[in-house]
């Protein structure tokens, strides 16, 4: 997908994928990792998600990535935080206390740059990306990250009645881009009432992935 798609969102404000409060299945699945206070959690196309703002109320360091430098603008903005910025290998660093931002391309973000993560949080990611980049992304991301277990969100729905984002992915294509190097653990389904859109039927999953020893 051209990053001038995601561009042209921000600038129209047509974010209606953005949630204005934490999102309920962050809320009630993310215990499932069994991260201490002060871990450090990486959201890849983060947005300006206020699940941020939530992960940080709750004593967790974050970092992130994100494409538009609008969304990175409110983001801070709703925060209430001055960072302090930096161009730092192709990425633009925001930093402020407990937060890292790189703005830019996230196949430019290197393992080195966004520095050791103790987990993922994928609720926007995986499932914005169209089928022929998704192996890639998630190829990057498990080595910029070191492997680090995931929580993770889905969407699964019937692909020929609606174009994405956002896009399905069943619970196959999680094992075929995982399966290999996580131990991996559906650990809630639900039905979402008024489907994607309202144009469809649909589930999201919650997916917790564990490091194994492959």
């Amino acid at each position: 997908m051209d990053p001038s798609f995601w561009h042209r969102k921000w600038e129209n404000n047509e974010i209606a994928f953005h949630e204005g409060e934490a999102n309920p299945l962050l809320v009630q699945y993310f215990k499932a990792l069994s991260l201490a206070e002060g871990s450090r959690v990486f959201i890849p196309l983060c947005g300006k998600t206020r699940d941020i703002a939530w992960l940080l109320s709750r004593g967790y360091r974050v970092a992130g990535a994100e494409l538009s430098e609008i969304a990175v603008g409110q983001l801070f903005a709703e925060l209430g935080v001055e960072p302090k910025v930096s161009e730092v290998e192709k990425v633009r660093h925001y930093a402020a206390e407990n937060i890292d931002l790189f703005m830019g391309d996230i196949f430019h973000l290197s393992g080195s740059l966004l520095g050791p993560v103790d987990a993922v949080y994928d609720r926007a990611a995986l499932v914005a990306l169209p089928e022929e980049m998704r192996n890639r992304y998630t190829s990057h991301l498990m080595e910029i990250t070191g492997r680090a277990p995931q929580l993770l969100i889905c969407y699964v729905y019937d692909q020929s009645l609606m174009d994405g984002p956002p896009f399905s992915v069943s619970n196959e294509e999680v094992h075929r881009h995982y399966g290999d190097r996580y131990d991996l653990t559906l650990i809630a389904g639900l039905d979402i009432p008024e489907g994607i859109k309202g144009k469809c039927a649909a589930r999201e999953n919650v997916w917790r992935l564990q490091q194994n020893d492959s």
